[in-house]
C-alpha cells in the first residue's frame, strides 16, 4: 500500500506542539460528531468511530469528555465540513478535509498554503477520483498469517494484510471497519496501533529531492492550519 501507518502517526505526534494540535483537532471533531447525533457512542456510530481513532493517538479522556459535554450543553458553535482538492509539485495530488466556523478564512488559508509552496487548488472531484476510501486497522502481537486465519474464521474478506515492522496492518472496505475491529476484539486484542478510515491513493508517486522537500513543507503547513483535520496525498515519503 506504500505507507507505513505507524511511522506516520508517530511522526505526527512526535512533538509537544504537534501533540497539542492533534488533541485540539480531535476535540473539535468529537464535538461536531456528538452534536450532530446522540452524544453517546453506543447509539452514535460516527462518534464511536472518532473515539476509537482518538484512542490510538492517546487523546486524554479530559479532552474527550470536555468535547462531549460541550455538545450536550447545546453550544451554539457550528462548523462546516469542507473538502479541498489540489495539486503539489510535479502533479502530486492532495486532499484536505476541514472543519471550520469561518469558511472564507479557511479557504483563504488553504489556497495560500498551496500557492506559496508550488501547488494550486483544483475543483471538486479533480483529485478524489484517484483515491479510495479505506478502513485501516493495525495491531501487534499476531503475525499476518494469524490475522488472516482469524478473519477467515469470522468470514471476513478484506482488501489486504501487510506486516509493517512489528505490527500487522489490515486494509478493508469502510463499511467493514467495525466488524473487523470487533473480530480482533473478540480474539483478545485490546489495543490497536491504528484504527481509522482514510483516503488511499490508487497509485503513489516519487518526487525528486528538491520537489519532495517543497512538498513536505506544504503538507506540514496544511496540517498546522487550525481548521484542517486531515490531509491525504499520493506521494511516497521517506521514513
Amino acid at each position: 500500500m506504500g505507507r507505513k501507518w505507524n511511522n506516520i502517526k508517530e511522526k505526527k505526534a512526535s512533538k509537544d506542539a504537534n501533540t497539542s494540535r492533534i488533541y485540539a483537532k480531535f476535540g473539535r471533531e468529537i464535538y461536531v460528531v456528538a452534536k450532530q447525533g446522540e452524544p453517546d457512542p453506543e447509539s452514535n456510530q460516527a462518534l464511536k468511530f472518532v473515539l476509537e481513532r482518538a484512542k490510538t493517538y492517546n487523546v486524554p479522556k479530559a479532552i474527550i469528555d470536555r468535547a462531549i459535554e460541550k455538545a450536550k450543553g447545546g453550544s451554539e458553535e457550528n462548523y462546516d465540513e469542507l473538502r479541498y482538492e489540489g495539486f503539489g509539485p510535479n502533479g502530486s495530488m492532495v486532499i484536505v478535509d476541514a472543519l471550520t466556523n469561518n469558511v472564507n478564512r479557511t479557504a483563504s488559508e488553504v489556497r495560500s498554503t498551496f500557492t506559496k509552496n508550488g501547488g494550486n487548488l483544483g475543483v471538486s472531484g479533480s483529485v478524489s477520483y484517484m483515491f479510495d476510501q479505506t478502513a485501516v486497522i493495525g495491531l501487534v502481537g499476531k503475525t499476518a498469517d494469524e490475522v488472516l486465519e482469524l478473519l477467515m474464521e469470522a468470514d471476513l474478506d478484506v482488501r489486504d494484510i501487510i506486516e509493517e515492522d512489528e505490527a500487522v496492518i489490515v486494509y478493508a472496505d469502510p463499511d467493514q471497519f467495525h466488524v473487523v475491529q470487533q473480530a480482533f476484539t473478540n480474539a483478545g486484542v485490546s489495543e490497536f496501533t491504528v484504527a481509522e478510515i482514510t483516503m488511499l491513493p490508487q497509485n503513489y508517486i516519487e518526487l525528486a529531492e528538491d520537489a519532495q522537500a517543497q512538498f513536505e513543507k506544504m503538507i506540514d503547513l496544511l496540517e498546522d492550519l487550525e481548521d484542517v483535520q486531515q490531509v491525504y496525498h499520493n506521494v511516497e515519503l521517506e521514513d
